[in-house]
C-alpha cells in the first residue's frame, strides 16, 4: 500500500451515520405517507445513491424519489448529519497517513456541503486536502463518476492512488478507474457483497487498516 493519494469514503468508512441517516429517510417517507419504525430496516440506504435508493427499495418512479430526497434532506441538513459518530481510530490513523507524507481525500455520493460540513463539525477536515462529494441535482453520485472526476481535478494518476470504502459501489468506482480498492469490513457492506469486487484488500477493522499501513 505504497500510494501516495489516499481516498476514503464517508459513511460506514470514516464516520458511523447510521442514525442520522435512518432517522431522515424515516421522516422522508412518513412525508410520503409510509410508516416505518424500525430503523434498522431502513440501514439498506446507507452508501448507495438515494435517489436510486428510494426508487429500488420502493419503487418509487423517479419524480417520487426526487420528493424522497428533497423529504430526507429537510431533516438531513438540519439535524440529521449531526448526528453522527466518527469511528474510533480514524483520527489516529488519518494523522499518521498524514504524517507519512501522503495526500488525502474524501470521495463520497452524498452532496459535498453536507460532507464539509460533517467533517467540519467533527474536526477531521484538516486531514484532507479536498473533500469531494455530488452536487444536490444528482450529478456525480455515481463513484466511477465522481472518482473520475476527482482524478481529472487533482491530476492524479491512478497507479498512485488508492481508494478506501465499505460498500462495492466504492471498490467498482475504484476499478473503473484504475485504482486498487480496499474494502472495509466495519461499515455497511457485506462480507459477501465486498469479495464479489474482489478488492486488493479487505481489513475487518481500523485497527487492521492502521496497521497495514504503518507496516515496513
Amino acid at each position: 500500500m505504497h500510494q501516495q493519494n489516499i481516498l476514503f469514503d464517508l459513511d460506514g468508512t470514516l464516520t458511523d451515520p447510521r442514525l442520522g441517516i435512518t432517522r431522515s429517510i424515516q421522516y422522508a417517507l412518513a412525508k410520503l405517507g409510509i410508516d416505518e419504525p424500525d430503523l434498522a430496516r431502513l440501514e439498506h440506504f446507507i452508501g448507495p445513491p438515494l435517489l436510486q435508493a428510494f426508487m429500488q427499495f420502493y419503487d418509487f418512479d423517479e419524480a417520487k424519489a426526487w420528493q424522497a430526497v428533497n423529504f430526507y434532506r429537510e431533516r438531513f441538513k438540519v439535524t440529521g448529519l449531526y448526528e453522527n459518530l466518527v469511528f474510533d481510530g480514524v483520527p489516529e490513523l488519518l494523522a499518521a497517513l498524514k504524517g507519512q507524507g501522503r495526500t488525502l481525500y474524501v470521495a463520497t455520493s452524498k452532496p459535498w456541503e453536507f460532507a464539509r460540513e460533517i467533517a467540519r463539525h467533527f474536526a477531521f477536515d484538516h486531514h484532507f486536502k479536498v473533500i469531494y462529494g455530488s452536487e444536490l441535482d444528482g450529478t456525480r453520485t455515481n463513484k466511477v463518476e465522481l472518482i473520475r472526476h476527482l482524478l481529472d481535478e487533482e491530476g492524479l494518476d491512478p497507479a498512485h492512488t488508492l481508494m478506501i470504502g465499505d460498500r462495492k459501489h466504492d471498490l467498482i468506482g475504484a476499478h473503473a478507474n484504475g485504482l486498487q480498492a480496499i474494502a472495509v469490513g466495519y461499515g455497511f457492506g457485506s462480507r459477501e457483497e465486498l469479495v464479489a469486487e474482489a478488492p486488493a484488500f479487505h481489513f475487518e477493522t481500523v485497527a487492521e487498516l492502521h496497521q497495514a499501513f504503518i507496516k515496513p
